[in-house]
């Protein structure tokens, strides 16, 4: 998609053009994760938030392995013991 020329309003609003809401899913009232990195700001979506954390955490965390059911077993395995 171009790029698109907007200007930054009174208290840093920056209106997000409707066709990249369109593309993003996003509706009036949804958050939004804003980060800036090298110098850019990028907008992303919770969704993709979410995917790129998943992401990361899979590199180290063998795919079938589930880190909640361990610590649910040992919680109750703490449990038995006191």
């Amino acid at each position: 998609m171009q790029a698109i020329k907007t200007k930054i309003s009174e208290g840093g609003r920056v209106v997000i053009p409707s066709e990249y809401r369109k593309q993003l899913g996003l509706e009036v009232g949804d958050e939004v994760i804003i980060s800036l990195v090298n110098g850019e700001v990028r907008i992303f979506t919770l969704d993709v938030a979410i995917k790129r954390s998943q992401e990361i955490v899979r590199r180290y965390i063998p795919e079938g392995r589930s880190l909640s059911d361990e610590l649910v077993a040992e919680r109750r395995q703490e449990s038995l013991r006191e």
